[in-house]
């Protein structure tokens, strides 16, 4: 792979940490609950179980590998250095286009959603449209002029939209019902497979979270601490707030499916308390897109300076030393479908390829080590156990892959063909040479 010119390292563990919190953080935990509880009940917490123990063997592969390989386009980057650049494009357009711009428009929706519940207005085509476009030019802008910025940005908001999920976990203890709580018996293994599947997209994030590598202070050190305090946060926040939910709601969490959270601050804080947490729901979607515009366009840079995508999308602000057009492609992509909405039919589509990218950043985790490949500026990371915990974690993703319909996984098929034809049309076309692979 190539390295980073021109690039700042000026994020440090508490705004990587920030944004993959307000990465995984997302709008889904303001709904997960009901979704959860409908097909698990009262057992809920094994599915919350599995998750977590799936996501602690993942997140130790990207911190070894994020330690190990710092250059911005995170596990394009370690695919790419291990695998070669043809694996690591596949991985690239993956993570670009299935986990972040679709995810992306899907969020702005949800955001513009949000504020149509407070203000009509918003919901008038013409309106909608017009806040869509001005949002995603806001969040350009702020990124273009500093990943600093961005990144403080993140940060802000991540506090933001933690307050009121925090308030709720905390007012809401009082008014739980303990006797919402009981048992109803283990669920069988294919429902908890399931459940898992659907429950693990919330946990995703730190696969975009990590793209600007090449920005990050001292990787060997940042990577992994941030990784490790932001699986914390976001682990006891869920099983807190699904917890709070069910002992307030009981059997009816499972019927609250639009807006869950905000029931139960209803009932624990009252009307004031409702619209906080609906207030927080706006914030997390504005997270969730700052997050995005900080960190998916950094994927293109990465792309194109490896020479697979062409050589302007690698173009470094002369003034404030940022990727600006990979910004603003990533900006009009999303924006393009998020006021289409176009996407609808390819939202399974986007959770699916996200799984596909932690298979392959677990897989080249074990060939990192093998090779010893380290960042020229600190001693690696290293997970316990050899290569144990990386084919574990292999092994958890692809069960969880398992568990796709076979419609889903036509649909992933077909995207990694088109991949695989972009990938040749570009190589051939550009008649550029293929980057050899090397250690950064």
């Amino acid at each position: 792979m190539s390295v980073d010119e021109g690039l700042l390292r000026v994020v440090g563990v508490r705004g990587l940490s920030a944004g993959i919190v307000n990465y995984t953080v997302g709008a889904g935990i303001f709904v997960l609950p009901a979704v959860v509880a409908a097909r698990l009940g009262g057992a809920s917490v094994v599915a919350y179980a599995v998750c977590v123990v799936a996501m602690a063997l993942i997140v130790m592969c990207f911190a070894e590998a994020g330690s190990r390989v710092s250059l911005t386009g995170g596990t394009y980057a370690y695919a790419g250095t291990v695998f070669g650049p043809y694996v690591g494009f596949l991985v690239a357009m993956m993570l670009w286009f299935g986990s972040s711009v679709l995810a992306s428009a899907t969020v702005a929706n949800i955001f513009v959603g949000s504020l149509g519940r407070l203000v009509p207005l918003a919901n008038e085509p013409v309106a909608r449209a017009a806040i869509i476009l001005g949002l995603y030019v806001f969040l350009a802008a702020i990124n273009i002029r500093g990943v600093k910025i961005g990144s403080r940005v993140v940060e802000g908001v991540t506090l933001a939209k933690l307050a009121p999920l925090f308030l709720l976990v905390i007012v809401g203890a009082f008014a739980i019902n303990p006797a919402n709580f009981s048992w109803p018996g283990m669920p069988g293994i294919g429902e908890i497979g399931r459940t898992s599947t659907m429950l693990i997209f919330a946990f995703l994030g730190v696969e975009t979270a990590l793209t600007p590598s090449g920005e990050v202070r001292d990787p060997a050190r940042t990577v992994p601490r941030a990784i490790l305090v932001a699986l914390i946060l976001v682990t006891v926040l869920y099983i807190a707030i699904h917890m709070v939910s069910q002992g307030i709601l009981g059997s009816s969490l499972a019927t609250n499916t639009d807006a869950p959270l905000a029931a139960a601050a209803r009932v624990a804080m009252g009307r004031g308390g409702e619209i906080l947490v609906l207030v927080g729901a706006g914030i997390s979607t504005f997270g969730y897109l700052a997050g995005d515009m900080l960190a998916a366009p950094r994927l293109l840079y990465a792309t194109a300076r490896d020479r697979l995508l062409p050589s302007p999308v690698a173009a470094i602000h002369p003034k404030y030393r940022t990727p600006h057009v990979a910004i603003v492609i990533h900006g009009v992509a999303s924006c393009a479908f998020a006021i289409t909405g176009s996407f609808g039919g390819l939202v399974v589509l986007a959770s699916l390829a996200a799984l596909f990218v932690y298979l392959a950043c677990c897989l080249a985790t074990i060939e990192l080590r093998r090779r010893d490949i380290r960042a020229p500026d600190g001693v690696p990371f290293k997970v316990p156990g050899g290569p144990t915990i990386p084919i574990l974690a292999s092994a958890v993703v692809l069960w969880l892959i398992s568990n796709a319909t076979r419609e889903e996984f036509i649909a992933i098929g077909w995207m990694l063909l088109a991949c695989t034809v972009l990938y040749f049309i570009m190589t051939r076309w550009a008649n550029t040479p293929l980057p050899a692979t090397r250690d950064p």
